[in-house]
Formats: structure tokens, C-alpha cells, sequence
């Protein structure tokens, strides 16, 4: 499997928001580059940015600094944040990005993004599907989830099936920053109804057991996303998944320890079953 780490955007700083409010904002470090090179130190080939800026206005897109990442890092990026033109699609591609998500310009404008998929190919887009329960199903959300729309999470992926639709990134926002597990039975739908979909899951994940029991994680075409404490996956192979990811995990729970508590070795090499940077006490696993 491959792992990408996710870096959350605002203002040039490595964010986390709580359930995707912008109010409840943690903030992991000042030196994204420095961030994203210590996940390349880990191993990882490929990194998920989200420009929290870009999201919230389009005109505060930190084109720029997302160059910067790609350029000093050699990372691959897939990356996302207020897209609502093709041009913001060129701008991206032109920055070196690998991949460009599209979440609310997919909902509001299918003649546009249809158009960019057949520019661009379907390799080069990620639908996000973010959603948020609402009565009797899973719902779009748009706008930096700011907004729910009424578009349904199975209808939204009906709409691009003919365009060649090839990667989905799901993020069920109840969940997202909790650090509370995975969503498995929304994946495992997903996964039912589309079995050759691409998916990126995200939201909840905080520890091996999330990914090692979630029934997305064992289907060969499925990928698995973290943000801040969490990452994704791709079918390359079990035993190097597993070192990256717990690589990963004391990568990012160092930082959040630091963020919280000063810093905090961990000698043994452990990773942080359990750490929601709001609280005094962190749980390490036995081994």
C-alpha cells in the first residue's frame, strides 16, 4: 500500500480543524515544507494538501506555497481547495501538482468539471465527497463544508460514472478531526456499489486497528485517507504499509504532542494509539 499524509493549509501554517469548523483550529507548525520532507524522511511518495484558504476564498489560494512543497519535497500532491474554474485546475497542474480534488464545482457546475475531466483525464481528478448525515442518508457538503447541499452521496457519484471517474475521496465531516475511527460501514457501501472506484476514506482514523479491520482497506482497488492524524492507501503490498504507517503516525502525534506538551520522545518507537491535541493525557501502545 502506499500512504500519503495529509497537511491541512491556513494562512501558510499546518491546521487541523474539528469536524471541519474553522473555529475549532489546531495548529501543528509554521513550516509546511518542514512537514511534508519529514513524511518523504518516512517514506512516503505521495502527500494529500488541503489550501483551507482556497477553500474558504478562492482568491486566498496558496498557489505559491503549494509549488514550494512540490518543488523541495519531490513529492507527489493531490491536492485541493476552492477549485471552482478550469483555470484553478491549469494553475494547479501548472504548479506541478499530480492530482487536482474537486468538491463544490462538481456540485454546483457538472458542465464545467465534465469538461475538465475530459481535459485534464480522469488519472488527473479526485471527486470529493464530502458528506454529513442528514435524516434518511449521507449528503454533499460544499464550501469548505460550510454548506450542505441536497445532492445525495450516490447520486453525486452517478453523475461522473460516464466521464471515467476513477478516484472518490469520502469524508464523513461527523467524523473528521476526532481521531474517533473510521466510518467502515459508509466505505464498505461505497466500495458494494462501486467496486472499481478508487476510494479515499477519510475521517476518524487514528491508529493501525482502524485501517487493519476496515473492510475498504482489504478490497485491491481501495484507498484509505488520514488528515493530520490520518493518511491514505493504495494496494502495493502489506508488511511496507504497515512500517510507513506507523512511521507516519509518530510523525504526525510528535507533532502533536509538541503542539500540546512540550516535546515528548518516544524511545521505543511506538506510535499514539489515542491523542486528540485538546487534552493532557496521551495513551502509547504497548508495543
Amino acid at each position: 500500500m502506499i500512504i500519503y499524509p495529509a497537511i491541512d493549509l491556513i494562512g501558510g501554517t499546518v491546521v487541523r480543524l474539528h469536524k471541519g469548523d474553522f473555529d475549532q483550529l489546531t495548529t501543528y507548525g509554521d513550516d509546511p515544507v518542514s512537514v511534508a520532507q519529514s513524511y518523504v524522511d518516512a517514506g512516503a511518495t505521495w502527500l494529500h494538501l488541503v489550501d483551507l484558504d482556497g477553500a474558504k476564498n478562492p482568491d486566498n489560494r496558496q498557489i505559491d506555497l503549494i509549488a514550494k512543497i512540490i518543488s523541495s519535497t519531490g513529492l507527489k500532491v493531490q491536492t485541493g481547495g476552492g477549485i471552482r474554474s478550469f483555470a484553478d485546475v491549469q494553475a494547479l497542474v501548472d504548479a506541478g501538482a499530480s492530482r487536482i480534488v474537486i468538491g463544490s464545482l462538481a456540485v454546483r457546475d457538472p458542465e464545467i468539471t465534465k469538461t475538465i475531466f475530459k481535459a485534464f483525464g480522469p488519472e488527473k481528478i479526485c471527486l470529493a465527497a464530502d458528506v454529513i448525515w442528514q435524516n434518511d442518508g449521507f449528503y454533499i457538503a460544499v464550501s469548505g463544508w460550510q454548506e450542505a447541499s441536497s445532492l445525495s452521496l450516490f447520486d453525486f457519484i452517478e453523475t461522473y460514472q460516464q466521464d471515467g471517474l476513477l478516484h472518490a475521496l469520502c469524508t464523513d465531516i461527523d467524523r473528521d478531526g476526532t481521531l474517533t475511527g473510521c466510518n467502515r460501514d459508509l466505505y464498505q457501501e461505497v466500495k458494494q456499489k462501486y467496486p472499481k472506484l478508487q476510494l479515499q476514506a477519510s475521517g476518524g482514523v487514528s491508529m493501525l486497528a482502524d485501517l487493519d479491520d476496515a473492510p475498504v482497506i482489504h478490497h485491491h482497488n481501495a484507498v484509505s485517507i488520514f488528515n493530520c492524524a490520518e493518511a491514505v492507501s493504495n494496494d502495493k503490498g502489506g508488511a511496507s504499509f504497515h512500517h510507513l504507517l506507523q512511521s507516519t503516525l509518530n510523525v504526525v502525534f510528535g507533532l502533536c504532542i509538541q503542539c500540546r506538551r512540550g516535546l515528548i520522545q518516544n524511545k521505543n518507537g511506538r506510535i499514539l494509539q489515542n491523542c486528540t491535541c485538546n487534552t493532557e493525557t496521551l495513551l502509547l501502545t504497548a508495543g
